[in-house]
């Protein structure tokens, strides 16, 4: 009993030192590396790290890592992995030490030798702290946002519409949207339909970004000019020629647009809104109500 509890301890006590050495840490190999603010390249840069920093991680995202970075807000950076290497802590440490020894003299080897035993039993906060004096911060922060300006997609929403949409963020908070939309209505007294065309510029207002370790949303509102162009297709013979007027209404609306660490560049938007619509033929009133799901790739 007494052998068994002794192994428990033993482990208890061994386990800090092993957890230690299987630390994983990030090795820049290219010439400069970002630093973010959050899991995406949507989010301001907050510093740079040179060619061969090594850097603790304290979460493995996926296509990012976290790290400690004192000089940002809430004291975490992000840096994306196409930035370097990911390995063992333990498998950095011998070189690190041995460019320690070789800088000693041959006359305190005996005492640098009995000195460096109890590092080299955790070699993990050797590694933390070299990879803390090759860092370089940039001093003020740079608060621009990154490869968040110019967006393409398309859209799909109520009344069976669809169509292409680009959208542009000059500054976090302001945001204008293009759309070109069609669609079709039946009419409520006969058997007649109606093709549709819109042009809808518009502009928005971002509140404020939440990013974390997975995900960036930035809630909106907004209000979008219809320029309608409707043509009506009546049940009468194939002779019978077809009618076409134009109109003019808007749209107010509320939504958010959501990003995920693994596809910075694709955000999806979803919104609902009130919308007025002029009724250019009689029994084909658009419903107020609107909902509209749009898809964005961020090409700059």
């Amino acid at each position: 009993m007494i052998r068994r509890a002794a192994v428990v301890v033993l482990a208890l006590a061994l386990n800090p030192a092993l957890v230690r050495a299987q630390d994983t840490v990030f090795t820049v190999n290219v010439p400069t590396a970002d630093v973010y603010k959050g899991p995406s390249n949507v989010t301001p840069v907050v510093g740079h790290v040179s060619r061969g920093t090594v850097l603790p991680v304290s979460r493995n995202l996926g296509s990012w890592i976290k790290i400690a970075w004192p000089e940002a807000p809430d004291g975490v950076g992000y840096v994306h992995v196409t930035m370097g290497h990911l390995g063992a802590a333990g498998a950095n440490a011998p070189t690190m030490r041995t460019t320690a020894a070789s800088s000693s003299s041959p006359s305190t080897s005996s005492s640098s030798s009995g000195s460096s035993a109890a590092p080299a039993a955790g070699a993990a906060p050797s590694t933390r702290a070299s990879a803390s004096q090759s860092i370089v911060t940039r001093h003020p922060l740079n608060v621009t946002p990154a490869e968040h300006n110019f967006g393409v997609g398309g859209l799909i929403g109520t009344m069976s519409s669809y169509g292409a949409t680009a959208r542009t963020w000059p500054t976090p908070h302001l945001g204008i949207q293009i759309a070109f939309t069609r669609d079709a209505m039946n009419s409520t007294i006969d058997d007649s339909r109606t093709t549709s065309m819109q042009f809808e510029p518009g502009v928005m207002y971002g509140f404020f970004d939440h990013v974390s370790d997975y995900i960036w949303i930035r809630p909106y509102v907004g209000s979008t000019v219809s320029f309608r162009h409707q043509t009506l297709h009546t049940a009468a013979p194939v002779t019978a020629e077809t009618a076409s007027d134009n109109g003019m209404g808007f749209r107010f609306f509320g939504g958010s647009e959501v990003m995920f660490a693994s596809a910075p560049r694709f955000g999806v938007s979803a919104d609902v809104g009130y919308r007025r619509l002029p009724t250019l033929f009689p029994g084909f009133e658009s419903d107020p109500l609107s909902v509209t799901i749009a898809g964005h790739w961020y090409v700059k």
